[in-house]
């Protein structure tokens, strides 16, 4: 398998194309790329993975309607940034169902082949006569094979500083296979999942209770792994789109090829989670925090979370305070029944506890490691076998005057 950063993503798989133009969403007329196309000839199966929020957008359930169908196939997807199109009533239930059947009318496929997505500010209708306009003019690209992959990524994106891509290649034996992704997502950021837009293409040919199964999976050791502020959206989706212009079947019962795919799927997903937990709002610091030794995964990933979302702990980090207290506090009101006594824990690889013990010889290590751009944390409960691990970051000034006001 071979893996790369960043690059077009979506079209590295062979047969997607890809629009992003500007419609003027925000009514700001400041040239922004805000809606965007990813397009395929050749009808895709499909899979999606959405926010688990009892408030859910427009274009989320639009989008789940329209999964329902088992045997259903598309070809493309539409998306706005600017607008989350959600708590908008039936208007806006109206507007997601209204983008789906004028890009399907653009490209000349079936009103129920496209899926739809917004991502932007709460509580506002879309301006539908430019968002239909802009649908024409990205479509017009998409027809015309225009190479739009770095302009769809900047299109979807909303407080991110930067796009978010990757995508990996696979030599099965049977032919190359590709898998590209991009991401948006930089605050509201917590499982499951976040608000975030993600997509996923690959040129393999896969049924679609396949593709879901093993998107869940991957979306599970990625996407709800990471934690920014413990805000759930309304409009968090990730889509995998499967053309099969590889000519490579994925199937279950030939497991070592779906081992491979699966391992290549994992790893895009995990790529673009970590991005957008770097890209978080003004954030510093880049921090995974390993659990162990808790009865259950289950315990673990509670533990994780605890930690990953307390503000004194993400405000210390900011501060670059080895503040452990504040680290093992958390970890106890998860309520697992934890140990005080039994605990190790590490930043990196150096000692903080030692059953419980402070190794306060090591202080000057703590502060170096915290102070990094990137560090880990790992707290040993010492009880049984459960782990897990969360992505996190730290709370600053500037995200708190960056999100006061919208």
């Amino acid at each position: 398998m071979k893996f790369f950063e960043n690059g077009d993503g979506l079209t590295e798989p062979r047969g997607f194309f890809c629009a992003g133009i500007h419609c003027d969403v925000k009514g700001k007329r400041d040239g922004k790329l805000d809606l965007g196309i990813v397009y395929s000839s050749k009808p895709c199966n499909a899979a999606a993975v959405f926010t688990t929020n009892d408030v859910k957008a427009a274009p989320v359930l639009y989008s789940q309607s329209l999964l329902l169908n088992k045997n259903a196939k598309f070809h493309a997807v539409i998306a706005n940034s600017g607008n989350a199109n959600a708590c908008t009533g039936k208007q806006g239930l109206a507007d997601s169902k209204k983008m789906g059947t004028e890009t399907a009318r653009q490209l000349k496929v079936r009103e129920d082949e496209v899926l739809v997505c917004s991502t932007g500010r709460i509580g506002v209708t879309l301006p539908m006569s430019r968002i239909t306009a802009g649908i024409r003019d990205a479509s017009e690209d998409i027809l015309g094979e225009f190479d739009g992959a770095q302009a769809f990524q900047e299109a979807i994106l909303t407080s991110d500083t930067c796009t978010k891509s990757c995508s990996v290649t696979i030599n099965t034996g049977r032919g190359e296979i590709s898998i590209g992704g991009v991401v948006k997502g930089a605050g509201m950021i917590e499982p499951n999942m976040a608000t975030m837009l993600a997509f996923i293409t690959t040129d393999a040919a896969a049924e679609n209770d396949f593709l879901k199964d093993i998107l869940k999976k991957a979306v599970d050791q990625s996407f709800n792994r990471i934690t920014i502020d413990g805000d759930m959206s309304t409009n968090d989706s990730v889509i995998l789109l499967a053309n099969g212009n590889s000519g490579v079947e994925i199937a279950g019962d030939d497991k070592k090829l779906s081992e491979a795919f699966y391992k290549g799927l994992e790893a895009v997903c995990q790529c673009l989670a970590k991005k957008c937990v770097s890209d978080g709002e003004k954030v510093t610091k880049l921090v995974t925090i390993c659990i162990r030794g808790t009865h259950t995964n289950e315990e673990a990933a509670k533990v994780a979370r605890c930690i990953s979302n307390s503000l004194l702990v993400k405000s210390s980090w900011f501060g670059s305070d080895p503040n452990w207290g504040r680290v093992i506090d958390a970890a106890g009101y998860a309520k697992v029944g934890l140990k005080f006594e039994k605990i190790d824990m590490f930043y990196n690889q150096v000692p903080v506890l030692q059953k419980g013990e402070p190794i306060e010889s090591n202080k000057s290590q703590w502060k170096e490691i915290v102070s990094k751009r990137t560090f880990n944390i790992t707290v040993d409960l010492n009880l049984g076998g459960g782990n897990a691990e969360i992505w996190t970051n730290d709370l600053s000034e500037e995200y708190v005057n960056f999100n006061k006001s919208e």
